[in-house]
Formats: C-alpha cells, sequence, structure tokens
C-alpha cells in the first residue's frame, strides 16, 4: 500500500501560516529530540481572501516545508447557481431542506479547484474551516483537524454560534452526526477537533475543542527560529529595522495596529481619530492589518508605515521593535509581547461609528462581549 505523506495545512492569512510555522518548528523539535524521524509538511495558500505576494518563494527558500501551493479556493458567490438556496422558504424545515442541498452542491463545485488529494497526507490542518474547504472536507468524508482562525477568535466572536442561532443544538446534530448540513468550528463530522489558544476564556466551549497555547509554541522558539521566521515573513528586514527604529528615545512610542472593519470612508474616519488621540501622546507609527485596502501611506504621509504583510508578531523577535504603547480595534493583544500597555478600544469604541448590531454579534447569542479593561488581565 502506498505510504501517506506527512501533514498537510490549509492556510487563508498571513497569521495562520505564522502558525504552521511554529507548529511545524515544535513539531520538528519533539522529533529530533526524541530521535525520530521528521518528515516535513506541505502548506497551501489559499487565494481567496489574501494576496501572499512572493510569500510561497520565501517560504520554499527556508526549507520548512516539503512543498507549498497555491489553491484557488472560490466562494460561494462565484457559482450563481447556489444563490437559489440562500433564499427564505419562509419555514425552519423547508431552509433546513434548502441548507442540505447548498451544502451538497457547493462541495461539488468547489471540487474542480482542489489541487491536492487530501487522502494522500497523514494529518490534515485546517485554518478557518467555515470557508469552502470544510464543505468539501466534510462531504467527501475527509478527517481533519480544525484550527483556530485568529488568536482567541472564539472569545471575541463565537461565529458557529452566530450563523447558526437559532435552533442552534439541531442543526449542530445535523452536522456532527448526520453531515447533512456544515457547521464550522469543530462541528462538522468529520472534524477532528478544533485546536484553540485558550479554552477557559471561551463563554460556550464545545467538546470538540482541544487547547494548545500559542504561547507555548512561542517560548520554544530558539534564536535561529526567530531569525527563520523573519526571514519568512519579512521581505526587507533592514527596511522594517529602518521604520521601527525611527522611535525617539524621549517622547512614548506608539503603535497602532490597523483593522479591516466597516467601510472604507468610515474606517478612514475612525483611524483619523485614533491618530489624532494618541499622537498627543506620543510618536505614531502604523501598522496596517493585511486584509485592510485603504491606503494608509496616502492618508498618514506623514507617519511610518509598516509593510502590512508583515505579521504583528514578527516584531516580537526585533530588538528594534519595542513599543510602549499598543493601539487597536479588534485585534486580540495577548500576543503583542513588544509593547508595554495594551490598548484594545472594542466594541463600545466602535459602537461611535456603526450600528452596534454590526460588530456585537455575541450579544445576539447570549454572551456577554468582553470589556477592554477586562480583556488585559
Amino acid at each position: 500500500m502506498k505510504s501517506k505523506k506527512s501533514g498537510i495545512y490549509v492556510c487563508h492569512t498571513f497569521y495562520h501560516v505564522y502558525i504552521a510555522c511554529l507548529k511545524e518548528l515544535a513539531l520538528k523539535d519533539y522529533r529530533e529530540k526524541k530521535g525520530k524521524a521528521y518528515r516535513k509538511a506541505t502548506i497551501l495558500l489559499s487565494t481567496m481572501s489574501n494576496d501572499f505576494g512572493d510569500l510561497k518563494d520565501r517560504l520554499m527558500a527556508s526549507g520548512l516545508f516539503e512543498d507549498v501551493i497555491m489553491f484557488e479556493e472560490k466562494r460561494e458567490d462565484f457559482f450563481p447557481e447556489l444563490a437559489q438556496y440562500r433564499v427564505d422558504r419562509g419555514s425552519t424545515w423547508k431552509n433546513l431542506l434548502q441548507r442540505m442541498k447548498f451544502t451538497k452542491r457547493y462541495a461539488e463545485l468547489e471540487a474542480p479547484y482542489v489541487p491536492v488529494n487530501f487522502r494522500d497526507y497523514e494529518l490534515v490542518q485546517v485554518f478557518c474551516d467555515s470557508d469552502p474547504i470544510g464543505y468539501y472536507l466534510n462531504q467527501n468524508r475527509i478527517h481533519y483537524l480544525a484550527l483556530e482562525d485568529g488568536l482567541n477568535c472564539l472569545v471575541h466572536f463565537d461565529a458557529a454560534r452566530y450563523d447558526n442561532r437559532g435552533h442552534f443544538g439541531l442543526k449542530a446534530f445535523m452536522s456532527k452526526r448526520l453531515n447533512l448540513i456544515f457547521v464550522q468550528n469543530g462541528y462538522g463530522k468529520y472534524c477532528l477537533g478544533m485546536e484553540v489558544n485558550d479554552i477557559k476564556a471561551i463563554s460556550m466551549p464545545c467538546p470538540y475543542y482541544v487547547e494548545l497555547p500559542r504561547k507555548n509554541l512561542v517560548d520554544r522558539m530558539t534564536a535561529q527560529d526567530k531569525e527563520l521566521l523573519l526571514q519568512i515573513f519579512v521581505k526587507n528586514l533592514d527596511a522594517l529595522k529602518q521604520v521601527v527604529g525611527q522611535k525617539q528615545e524621549d517622547k512614548k512610542s506608539i503603535l497602532i495596529l490597523t483593522d479591516p472593519v466597516c467601510e472604507l470612508d468610515v474606517r478612514k474616519q475612525i483611524f483619523k481619530d485614533i491618530v489624532a488621540e494618541y499622537s498627543k501622546k506620543g510618536d505614531i507609527i502604523i501598522k496596517p492589518h493585511p486584509r485592510d485596502a485603504l491606503d494608509y501611506r496616502k492618508v498618514f504621509p506623514e507617519y511610518p508605515i509598516i509593510d502590512p504583510s508583515v505579521p504583528m508578531e514578527m516584531l516580537n523577535f526585533l530588538e528594534e521593535g519595542k513599543f510602549d504603547m499598543v493601539v487597536t480595534v479588534f485585534t486580540d493583544l495577548k500576543g503583542a509581547d513588544f509593547a508595554e500597555e495594551k490598548v484594545r478600544l472594542g466594541d463600545t469604541f466602535m459602537d461611535q461609528y456603526e450600528d452596534p448590531t454590526k460588530h456585537n454579534q455575541n450579544i445576539s447569542i447570549g454572551i456577554t462581549p468582553i470589556e477592554p479593561d477586562d480583556e488585559m488581565k
């Protein structure tokens, strides 16, 4: 019988790739210390929500992975025929029947765009299985481990419960036990479990969550590991050091992390207000989110801008990347060890700029939102 290849990761964002690298470095170190053979994994880069640029080349040059493959994953609106299954039929049961048809057909339509045979791999690990890949794997009865989309993302937004509010128990049963529909984040029939950073912080944890603190993966890294990650994720290390090195010793250094929130015009006003407020307290450097389409160099020509494609975690590995304060709207800052003070403005702040129902999804499913002050404790 043909032997299977090692593991494979399906990544949709730079953060996903970062975590995949951390996991592989830890696995490599563990197996070598135990005197066991280590086989490199493969990584798939989904182009559905990110432009990875030349990251594939840098990943291959690093030697950390066996192969790096681009995945032209398609959203449901790419297939016009799926729209008929999203029409409200006026009753729960009719809508569920429509959803069953949608689930099966979506997986069929996605199949031609899947570039590998997942059955060839020993372990399939998928970030954000709410994306089309989750439908494909479950309908094709391929087991996989789900990984949280972002650090503590289920703490701030329980997407599975929100997307399936109203008869959630029934929908979870139809997914986990019957595979008639698909519910993400651990509730898929062929999902082995969902790896999260901190189970205790999740208001409504499900029995399929497994905990692997990201801090454990970071703390075990060697100086060589950190250097490797910088080579992978930073196109021009000297340029990054020059930007973050512009901090003045006699002033507080403040890093603003943007988020791809709301419409562009509103987002522009949000960060103008944030910069206006915090520039009174010190020198500002701006780090745009990788998926943020706002041109911050044009909006803020007077401030240094860090390359959006650089994961914020890379600043943890730079001596020059230490800040007095980091400020953001929604980004989880638990992993921002590069800053002394962490300010996550959160839902209350966003209430000033848009309808609160657009970002207070947890309230609608009975979860009390986390206040910024509580979050940093």
